[in-house]
């Protein structure tokens, strides 16, 4: 069965964003403007996708599409992240308002899924039931070929009557392995890892052209989440993964960038299994900036600020020094150098391009982070 949640809420945070001008709202328009790759017909993410809902595993399993942006007391409280917890950091997680978030992870839809009224009903009759849900997820991040702040996941749950069934480790386990004899098509192994929702959890690696990859964190449903969401009597599995870093390990991109190209010299190579074949080696253009600020700085809001004003010209920015020194900069300040490198994954920059985008992070340095060059 198909199910897509609409969210009041969401609509109405959408449609208050709209004239909205200041550099986080345009962020968050921006990103929720952004195509879907694992819905996007032809590319690598959606044949994932439809490999895995494909599995003996998962037949039969419901599809469900949920909200984009999501209430913290949904996201975090109901799923053991209680205030004060990392996650909820405005550093890690977009906020949209105080209450609301753009979804960091795909494991939110196990309330709408319980939520659902069909669903309610099958829980009644004591059924059991399992579902898979993907999309866009939304991380501050750090900027290197490997990481973008928009990405996409894929996550699958079995939950069970306890009166008909235990589900046990060896149960999950076996379907993962399911999923990745089929999906990732490589060798793999489990070991123990800790999530706040699943109790025992456990992370898979799967053996990609030689290198063992983390790929799915994993484990049994916590009685007390089910609990938070008004479901007593039940147990399960629950696993998820993401698209993007699979897809890149199965093509060895060189630049994740790669995957939301429009170029088709690029678009054509996307096959997963296919080593991609660079189309180009463009040259970098670096430039470094240095600045004095607060103690408080937080280096993932000014990886957001690069991406506002070089979006995806920018490869990497690397910190090449940091240090205190109160005689010379003053109280509970810091200095730090970053180096920018742009490039562009299927076109030679310009330099008079580059000084404009390094321009503008200057003055937007200086303005919103209150900092002085040096």
């Amino acid at each position: 069965m198909d199910i897509t949640i609409t969210s009041e809420d969401e609509q109405r945070l959408k449609k208050e964003l709209e004239p909205k001008t200041d550099a986080q709202s345009q962020r968050i328009k921006r990103f929720l403007n952004m195509p879907d790759l694992s819905r996007t017909a032809g590319g690598p993410l959606k044949e994932i996708v439809d490999r895995a809902k494909g599995v003996k595993s998962l037949e039969g399993f419901d599809d469900i599409k949920i909200p984009e942006i999501v209430p913290t007391h949904i996201l975090f409280d109901l799923f053991n992240m209680p205030p004060g917890h990392p996650a909820r950091s405005k550093s890690d997680s977009y906020y949209v308002d105080d209450q609301n978030v753009l979804r960091p992870h795909d494991t939110v839809f196990w309330y709408y899924y319980l939520n659902d009224p069909e669903i309610k009903k099958r829980v009644a009759n004591k059924e059991t039931l399992g579902a898979v849900c993907y999309g866009k997820v939304y991380r501050k991040d750090e900027i290197d070929r490997t990481h973008m702040n928009v990405f996409h996941q894929f996550g699958a749950w079995l939950i069970a009557p306890d009166e008909k069934r235990i589900i046990t480790p060896e149960d999950l386990k076996s379907a993962l392995s399911d999923i990745a004899a089929n999906v990732f098509g490589a060798n793999f192994r489990f070991y123990e890892h800790q999530f706040p929702y699943t109790d025992p959890s456990f992370e898979m690696e799967a053996e990609i052209n030689g290198k063992w990859v983390e790929m799915v964190g994993s484990g049994l449903v916590r009685k007390s989440v089910l609990a938070n969401m008004g479901l007593t009597g039940y147990n399960g599995w629950a696993f998820g993964f993401g698209l993007d870093r699979l897809a890149i390990a199965s093509m060895s991109l060189p630049d994740i960038r790669l995957l939301w190209s429009e170029d088709p010299r690029v678009t054509k190579q996307l096959k997963l299994g296919d080593k991609f074949e660079e189309v180009s080696k463009y040259p970098p253009i670096t430039r470094d900036i240095s600045f004095v600020v607060d103690k408080n700085f937080v280096p993932n809001n000014y990886f957001d600020l690069v991406r506002d004003i070089a979006g995806d010209l920018v490869e990497q920015v690397e910190l090449l020094d940091k240090f205190e020194n109160e005689t010379k900069f003053g109280k509970d300040k810091v200095s730090c150098t970053y180096r920018v490198v742009y490039r562009s994954a299927d076109r030679t920059l310009k330099t008079e391009e580059v000084e404009l985008l390094q321009s503008k992070l200057y003055e937007q340095t200086k303005e919103q982070f209150k900092a002085d060059l040096r």
